[in-house]
């Protein structure tokens, strides 16, 4: 069965990060897992490009309502018209998360994983992986030992 790992990270980030995401995204795909991600530019391009190129299959949930706004590595390109709250539904479809550098957008992406109990992997944004070999691991690790019908529902407050 395929897992579906969710990737988050920044569309501006800084360039080391790229190539880093590239080499996860290929490192996720080689082991048959589906890369889902924000599908725009910066880290969520680079994973795609790095999945496409080991045959992967890549799924962007769009902030808008345009298909033409993903990044061309798309495999799936799915408009939510949700902007900033695709990243509950970025987290919610994946069975483990890799966050790829920190900015606000993945933060808030770290926070709903750790709020819902769906695994997170931290690749340059908190000491848990320090490669992308690394963090592609941790990641189909956690995905194998969570089972998605025991998730914590989101509490309030």
């Amino acid at each position: 069965m395929s897992r579906y790992v969710g990737v988050a990270g920044a569309s501006q980030p800084e360039p080391p990060l790229l190539d880093q995401a590239e080499l996860l995204g290929r490192r996720l795909a080689e082991v048959g897992a589906i890369v889902v991600c924000g599908g725009g530019p910066g880290v969520m391009e680079a994973v795609c490009r790095g999945a496409q190129s080991a045959g992967g299959t890549t799924l962007g949930l769009l902030p808008g309502l345009d298909r033409a706004e993903g990044n061309p590595y798309l495999t799936i390109s799915v408009p939510t018209g949700l902007g900033q709250g695709r990243n509950l539904l970025l987290v919610r479809s994946s069975d483990a998360v890799i966050a790829v550098g920190g900015g606000f957008g993945t933060l808030s992406e770290i926070a709903i994983a750790l709020r819902t109990g769906t695994p997170v992997i931290g690749l340059a944004t908190f000491p848990v992986a320090d490669t992308p070999d690394a963090a592609a691991q941790l990641a189909l690790d956690a995905a194998r030992s969570h089972e998605p019908g025991l998730r914590r529902p989101p509490r309030g407050g």
